[in-house]
């Protein structure tokens, strides 16, 4: 059976890997969540920020509209059963997660630059010039998106007890489309 039947074709192999990486698995869960258009916070969102119990991310996330890829991730991380970075909102601290990789797989935390700052979301995997990954804040919602890879700060992985068997590259097609600012 296709879990996450929803998922656009190019990523509906996520559906059929058994076990997805914890955090993949988490992210996932989220998928096409958006934004509130307007003025208005999406309470989900926002509950996100207060679920995490640190005052110091209530404090700086206070609307939807505050660029949320690295409060995504903190969520995801938690939920998965992984602590969070010092400093999650910040979308470059996601550079000292986990130990540090060579060759990004799948459920790795990937960093980007991007011109006003840094972007973090999740490896679900490559073409020749990009990655594709599972972020937050992508398009004002959860979805994928490929990123350049000369973009690329850091790939980093996640401690594993034992390393599911999945966690490996994953060769996609490109449809050309690159993202290039995902606040």
């Amino acid at each position: 059976m296709l879990r996450y039947p929803e998922l656009p074709r190019p990523y509906r192999f996520l559906g059929t890997l058994d076990p997805l990486p914890r955090m993949v698995e988490e992210a996932l869960k989220l998928f096409g969540t958006r934004e509130q258009p307007g003025p208005g916070d999406n309470p989900v969102i926002m509950q996100w920020a207060k679920d995490l119990g640190d005052p110091s991310v209530r404090k700086v996330y206070t609307a939807d509209a505050v660029p949320w890829c690295g409060l995504f991730m903190a969520i995801v991380a938690r939920r998965a059963g992984k602590a969070p970075v010092n400093g999650p909102l910040w979308a470059l601290n996601w550079g000292r997660f986990g130990k540090e990789v060579g060759q990004p797989m799948l459920g790795d935390v990937l960093t980007f630059v991007r011109p006003q700052g840094g972007h973090v979301a999740l490896y679900v995997g490559e073409s020749a010039a990009s990655y594709h990954v599972l972020g937050g804040n992508q398009s004002d919602r959860v979805c994928f998106a490929e990123i350049a890879k000369t973009r690329l700060r850091a790939a980093r992985r996640p401690d594993y007890a034992v390393q599911p068997a999945t966690v490996k590259p994953y060769i996609l097609g490109s449809d050309g489309v690159l993202s290039t600012d995902e606040a």
